[in-house]
Protein backbone atom coordinates (compact mmCIF):
# COMPACT_ATOMS: atom_id res chain seq x y z
CA UNK A 1 0.00 0.00 0.00
CA UNK A 2 2.80 2.39 0.90
CA UNK A 3 4.67 1.62 -2.32
CA UNK A 4 1.52 2.31 -4.29
CA UNK A 5 1.10 5.67 -2.53
CA UNK A 6 4.75 6.52 -3.15
CA UNK A 7 4.50 5.72 -6.85
CA UNK A 8 1.17 7.55 -7.13
CA UNK A 9 2.74 10.63 -5.58
CA UNK A 10 5.70 10.52 -7.95
CA UNK A 11 3.60 9.82 -11.04
CA UNK A 12 1.18 12.64 -10.19
CA UNK A 13 3.99 15.19 -9.89
CA UNK A 14 5.73 13.92 -13.03
CA UNK A 15 2.48 13.89 -15.02
CA UNK A 16 1.62 17.44 -13.98
CA UNK A 17 5.09 18.68 -14.94
CA UNK A 18 4.92 16.94 -18.31
CA UNK A 19 1.37 18.07 -19.06
CA UNK A 20 2.11 21.68 -18.13
CA UNK A 21 5.21 21.65 -20.34
CA UNK A 22 3.24 20.32 -23.31
CA UNK A 23 0.39 22.82 -22.84
CA UNK A 24 2.79 25.78 -22.55
CA UNK A 25 4.74 24.63 -25.63
CA UNK A 26 1.59 24.26 -27.73
CA UNK A 27 0.25 27.61 -26.52
CA UNK A 28 3.45 29.46 -27.46
CA UNK A 29 3.66 27.62 -30.78
CA UNK A 30 0.05 28.53 -31.56
CA UNK A 31 0.66 32.17 -30.66
CA UNK A 32 3.57 32.58 -33.07
CA UNK A 33 2.25 30.30 -35.81
CA UNK A 34 -1.01 32.26 -35.93
CA UNK A 35 0.96 35.22 -37.31
CA UNK A 36 2.26 33.31 -40.31
CA UNK A 37 0.37 34.43 -43.47
CA UNK A 38 -0.32 30.91 -44.73
CA UNK A 39 -3.68 30.71 -46.54
CA UNK A 40 -6.09 28.35 -44.85
CA UNK A 41 -3.67 27.40 -42.08
CA UNK A 42 -3.71 30.84 -40.48
CA UNK A 43 -7.51 30.94 -40.44
CA UNK A 44 -7.58 27.49 -38.85
CA UNK A 45 -5.06 28.48 -36.20
CA UNK A 46 -6.89 31.69 -35.39
CA UNK A 47 -10.03 29.63 -34.89
CA UNK A 48 -8.36 27.61 -32.13
CA UNK A 49 -8.91 28.91 -28.62
CA UNK A 50 -5.91 28.62 -26.31
CA UNK A 51 -6.99 31.25 -23.80
CA UNK A 52 -7.44 28.52 -21.18
CA UNK A 53 -3.82 27.32 -21.37
CA UNK A 54 -2.32 29.81 -18.94
CA UNK A 55 -5.02 29.27 -16.34
CA UNK A 56 -4.75 25.49 -16.58
CA UNK A 57 -0.96 25.60 -16.20
CA UNK A 58 -1.23 27.81 -13.11
CA UNK A 59 -3.55 25.34 -11.42
CA UNK A 60 -1.40 22.38 -12.47
CA UNK A 61 1.65 24.04 -10.95
CA UNK A 62 -0.30 24.61 -7.72
CA UNK A 63 -1.18 20.92 -7.52
CA UNK A 64 2.39 20.01 -8.39
CA UNK A 65 3.73 22.25 -5.62
CA UNK A 66 1.40 20.84 -2.96
CA UNK A 67 2.10 17.20 -3.74
CA UNK A 68 5.75 17.94 -4.44
CA UNK A 69 6.03 19.33 -0.91
CA UNK A 70 4.78 16.02 0.49
CA UNK A 71 7.29 14.21 -1.71
CA UNK A 72 9.98 16.48 -0.31
CA UNK A 73 9.13 15.52 3.26
CA UNK A 74 9.28 11.82 2.41
CA UNK A 75 12.63 12.03 0.62
CA UNK A 76 14.27 14.69 2.79
CA UNK A 77 14.90 17.29 0.06
CA UNK A 78 13.39 20.24 1.92
CA UNK A 79 15.86 22.97 2.76
CA UNK A 80 16.51 23.31 6.48
CA UNK A 81 19.00 24.97 8.83
CA UNK A 82 20.07 22.22 11.24
CA UNK A 83 23.57 23.31 12.29
CA UNK A 84 22.48 23.96 15.88
CA UNK A 85 20.41 20.77 16.09
CA UNK A 86 23.23 18.59 14.79
CA UNK A 87 25.65 20.10 17.32
CA UNK A 88 23.60 18.77 20.26
CA UNK A 89 24.00 15.47 22.03
CA UNK A 90 22.14 12.53 20.52
CA UNK A 91 19.28 12.51 23.05
CA UNK A 92 18.73 16.26 22.90
CA UNK A 93 18.98 16.23 19.11
CA UNK A 94 16.42 13.45 18.86
CA UNK A 95 13.96 15.41 21.01
CA UNK A 96 14.30 18.56 18.92
CA UNK A 97 13.96 16.58 15.69
CA UNK A 98 10.75 14.96 16.91
CA UNK A 99 9.41 18.34 18.08
CA UNK A 100 10.16 19.84 14.67
CA UNK A 101 8.55 16.97 12.78
CA UNK A 102 5.46 16.99 14.97
CA UNK A 103 5.24 20.76 14.55
CA UNK A 104 5.22 20.25 10.79
CA UNK A 105 2.53 17.59 11.11
CA UNK A 106 0.42 19.88 13.31
CA UNK A 107 0.76 22.84 10.96
CA UNK A 108 -0.06 20.89 7.80
CA UNK A 109 -2.94 19.14 9.59
CA UNK A 110 -4.43 22.51 10.52
CA UNK A 111 -4.00 23.82 6.98
CA UNK A 112 -5.62 20.66 5.62
CA UNK A 113 -8.61 21.02 7.96
CA UNK A 114 -9.12 24.72 7.20
CA UNK A 115 -8.67 23.97 3.49
CA UNK A 116 -11.32 21.25 3.66
CA UNK A 117 -13.79 23.66 5.25
CA UNK A 118 -13.02 26.26 2.62
CA UNK A 119 -13.40 23.85 -0.30
CA UNK A 120 -16.63 22.50 1.18
CA UNK A 121 -18.20 25.94 1.39
CA UNK A 122 -16.86 27.31 -1.89
CA UNK A 123 -18.74 24.81 -4.01
CA UNK A 124 -18.08 21.19 -3.01
CA UNK A 125 -21.11 21.16 -0.70
CA UNK A 126 -23.34 22.18 -3.60
CA UNK A 127 -21.76 19.58 -5.91
CA UNK A 128 -22.28 16.76 -3.37
CA UNK A 129 -25.87 17.81 -2.68
CA UNK A 130 -26.63 17.98 -6.40
CA UNK A 131 -24.98 14.63 -7.17
CA UNK A 132 -26.75 12.68 -4.40
CA UNK A 133 -30.02 14.65 -4.27
CA UNK A 134 -29.58 16.05 -0.75
CA UNK A 135 -31.95 18.85 0.18
CA UNK A 136 -29.55 20.97 2.21
CA UNK A 137 -30.43 24.56 3.06
CA UNK A 138 -28.44 27.59 1.93
CA UNK A 139 -26.74 25.85 -0.96
CA UNK A 140 -24.32 28.03 -2.92
CA UNK A 141 -23.17 26.84 -6.32
CA UNK A 142 -19.80 28.53 -6.00
CA UNK A 143 -17.59 30.34 -8.46
CA UNK A 144 -16.15 29.00 -11.69
CA UNK A 145 -12.77 29.75 -13.23
CA UNK A 146 -12.73 32.57 -15.82
CA UNK A 147 -11.30 30.67 -18.80
CA UNK A 148 -11.89 26.97 -18.17
CA UNK A 149 -15.24 27.66 -16.51
CA UNK A 150 -14.71 24.76 -14.12
CA UNK A 151 -15.83 24.90 -10.48
CA UNK A 152 -12.99 26.43 -8.49
CA UNK A 153 -13.42 23.97 -5.62
CA UNK A 154 -11.87 21.32 -7.86
CA UNK A 155 -8.67 23.32 -8.14
CA UNK A 156 -8.70 24.38 -4.48
CA UNK A 157 -8.91 20.72 -3.46
CA UNK A 158 -5.14 20.67 -3.81
CA UNK A 159 -4.93 22.51 -0.47
CA UNK A 160 -6.55 19.88 1.77
CA UNK A 161 -5.31 16.88 -0.23
CA UNK A 162 -1.72 18.06 -0.43
CA UNK A 163 -1.67 19.29 3.17
CA UNK A 164 -3.08 16.07 4.59
CA UNK A 165 -0.61 14.04 2.55
CA UNK A 166 2.19 16.24 3.82
CA UNK A 167 0.93 15.76 7.39
CA UNK A 168 0.96 12.01 6.87
CA UNK A 169 4.52 12.18 5.56
CA UNK A 170 5.63 14.12 8.63
CA UNK A 171 4.09 11.47 10.87
CA UNK A 172 5.67 8.72 8.77
CA UNK A 173 9.14 10.30 9.05
CA UNK A 174 8.62 10.81 12.79
CA UNK A 175 7.68 7.16 13.28
CA UNK A 176 10.68 5.94 11.29
CA UNK A 177 12.99 8.29 13.18
CA UNK A 178 11.82 7.05 16.58
CA UNK A 179 12.45 3.46 15.46
CA UNK A 180 15.73 3.82 13.58
CA UNK A 181 17.11 7.22 14.58
CA UNK A 182 17.59 8.13 10.92
CA UNK A 183 16.05 10.87 8.82
CA UNK A 184 15.46 10.63 5.07
CA UNK A 185 18.39 12.09 3.17
CA UNK A 186 18.50 13.01 -0.49
CA UNK A 187 21.80 12.97 -2.33
CA UNK A 188 21.47 15.49 -5.16
CA UNK A 189 24.50 14.07 -6.92
CA UNK A 190 23.20 10.50 -7.03
CA UNK A 191 21.10 9.14 -9.86
CA UNK A 192 19.24 5.99 -8.92
CA UNK A 193 20.53 2.96 -10.81
CA UNK A 194 23.43 4.81 -12.43
CA UNK A 195 26.25 3.21 -10.48
CA UNK A 196 24.72 -0.24 -10.89
CA UNK A 197 24.92 0.12 -14.66
CA UNK A 198 28.54 1.25 -14.77
CA UNK A 199 31.35 -1.23 -15.35
CA UNK A 200 33.64 -1.89 -12.41
CA UNK A 201 36.52 0.24 -13.68
CA UNK A 202 34.25 3.21 -14.33
CA UNK A 203 32.75 2.93 -10.84
CA UNK A 204 36.20 2.85 -9.29
CA UNK A 205 37.27 5.85 -11.36
CA UNK A 206 34.20 7.74 -10.16
CA UNK A 207 34.98 6.93 -6.53
CA UNK A 208 38.63 7.92 -7.07
CA UNK A 209 37.58 11.22 -8.57
CA UNK A 210 35.22 12.00 -5.71
CA UNK A 211 37.82 11.10 -3.11
CA UNK A 212 40.94 12.74 -4.56
CA UNK A 213 39.48 15.11 -7.14
CA UNK A 214 41.79 13.62 -9.79
CA UNK A 215 42.16 15.82 -12.88
CA UNK A 216 42.06 13.59 -15.98
CA UNK A 217 43.05 16.44 -18.30
CA UNK A 218 46.31 17.35 -16.67
CA UNK A 219 46.86 13.78 -15.40
CA UNK A 220 48.51 15.36 -12.42
CA UNK A 221 46.58 13.60 -9.71
CA UNK A 222 46.53 16.83 -7.74
CA UNK A 223 43.64 18.46 -6.03
CA UNK A 224 41.70 20.92 -8.13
Amino acid sequence: MMKFLDHLEEWLVATLIGAATVVIFLSVLHRYASGWPIPGVQDWLLGLNFSWAQELCIYMFIWMAKFGAAYGVRTGIHVGVDVFINSLQDKARAKFVVIGLMGGALFTGIIGTLGTQFVWEVGMRYAVATAFGFDWPDLIEGAVSPDLEWPVWIFYSAIPLGSYLMCFRFLQVTWNFTRTGELPHHDAGHVEGLEDGLPMDATEALEEYEEHKFDPVSKSGGVK
